[in-house]
């Protein structure tokens, strides 16, 4: 995201109840080549999502709190940095903190190669342990192959995320449709939408919204233990059992009905947000990361709706603060975790449309906001938050998008599809 925030087993109900402490300086020195009046600072967030909102006010408080300190921000891409972090890391030209995906296939592999500052010490002096949740801690710790769940502290999250169903009310009533409350209702207005020559679902085929598709399809029919085996490597996972098969077929099935058009192989998430802002596209299944700019930018009166029938759905904790092994200002990178986990910055956060892990839930007035914590904690109360797909191995993401690009051109079949996701999952679980 330019693309996705994309984004944990279960969060508690009560996350965005959780008590701030704001700890005071200390921890970890930086590197000796510390100048102590620099804090490099990269992240991708939209300036008008509700993590760049935030964002954009911690550091106002950052420097009004560090006199003398510049904070030097420089907007990535999301692509740009899961391309590049590895090389970038390994340079001096490392930034001193870095927003990073999470999971094994991102900040797992970075701390497997030693490119990432254990935060352990941190996380306790500061109290960033006790103010997240079990669920969202879940990804901000590797053991030494670099699998999430367990061992040293890699990164802090400081908002949670989750996909639901967007939906254009203004199209929805003007064709007679009502929220879709169940599969059918959901699959029976996409037919009306055909219909009318309208193509329902908005996809991005070059990045993560194609094969978030299939997965929620495929989460549809799976449960916990599905999912542990596919994530956290607790089983061996069928790559060709009902769930997976249900979820490459109905997604193969959906290109053929004109649910999804085969011509958005080449579209960016960007590229189907827009579509949605715009009025063009009924419906895009996608994350809460989109839902501050929805809010700021669409024109046209819109929804949400958990997608039916499901116990699962993708999402998380949100992306990570990592701080770079090479970085010269740890300690300024540091005090600037602890202000966006602050009650103001959060607070802010949550009556932005994002999730936020440590706000004061009678501060979050907004009451689309409150919906879509009310949502979160639907899915946190029945474990249903399932991650993402390309998390499990490292180079999986660019597996998927190819793979899922030829299902939907009809150049694979959906054995062919799980054959070759099996194969490049197998080979990442089996690499040193």
């Amino acid at each position: 995201m330019l693309t996705a925030r994309r984004r944990v087993m279960a969060v508690a109900a009560a996350v965005v109840s959780t008590t701030l402490l704001l700890a005071s300086c200390g921890g970890d020195s930086g590197s000796e080549s510390s100048d102590g009046k620099t804090l490099k600072l990269w992240h991708y967030e939209a300036p008008n999502s509700a993590m760049g909102v935030a964002w954009t006010e911690a550091i106002k408080e950052f420097e009004k709190t560090h006199p003398g300190v510049e904070v030097k921000f420089e907007e990535k891409g999301f692509e740009q940095i899961q391309k590049t972090a590895p090389m970038v890391l390994n340079s001096n030209d490392a930034p001193d903190l870095m927003e990073y995906n999470k999971g094994n296939a991102t900040a797992g592999h970075l701390s497997r190669q030693g490119l990432l500052t254990d935060l352990s010490a941190e996380a306790a002096n500061r109290g960033w342990d006790k103010k997240l949740s079990a669920g969202v801690r879940t990804t901000s710790q590797y053991d030494a192959k670099g699998v999430m769940g367990s061992g040293k502290w890699y990164g802090i999250p400081n908002y949670a995320e989750y996909t639901m169903v967007f939906y254009n009310k203004d199209l929805f009533k003007k064709y007679g449709l009502a929220e879709p409350k169940t599969f059918d209702e959901l699959t029976a207005a996409m037919d009306r939408f055909v219909d009318e020559g309208i193509t329902p679902l908005a996809n991005a085929g070059a990045e993560y919204i194609a094969h978030q598709y299939l997965y929620q399809l495929a989460l549809s029919k799976a449960d916990r233990a599905w999912v542990d085996s596919y994530e956290l490597y607790k089983g061996e996972p069928d790559f060709h059992d009902a769930a997976w098969t249900y979820g490459a077929e109905t997604f193969a099935d959906w290109v053929k009905k004109g649910y999804i058009s085969e011509k958005s192989t080449g579209t960016k998430a960007e590229d189907a947000g827009v579509s949605f802002i715009q009025g063009k596209s009924p419906i895009l299944f996608s994350g809460s990361w989109w839902y501050g700019r929805f809010v700021a930018e669409s024109k046209v009166d819109w929804g949400t709706f958990l997608w039916p029938e499901s116990n699962m759905t993708l999402g998380s904790g949100g992306n990570l603060w990592v701080v770079p092994k090479g970085a010269k200002n740890k300690d300024l990178a540091y005090d600037f975790i602890d202000i966006t986990m602050s009650k103001k910055i959060q607070n802010l956060l949550g009556n932005n449309g994002g999730v936020p892990v440590a706000a004061d839930p009678a501060a979050i007035t907004d009451p689309r906001s409150k919906g879509l914590i009310a949502n979160f904690n639907t899915l946190a109360e029945r474990d249903g938050l399932a991650f993402y797909p390309d998390w499990p191995v490292a180079g999986f993401y660019d597996v998927l998008v190819s793979e899922t690009q030829k299902l939907m051109t009809g150049s694979a079949k959906p054995d062919a599809y799980l054959d070759a996701v099996e194969s490049a999952y197998e080979k990442g679980v089996q690499a040193p």
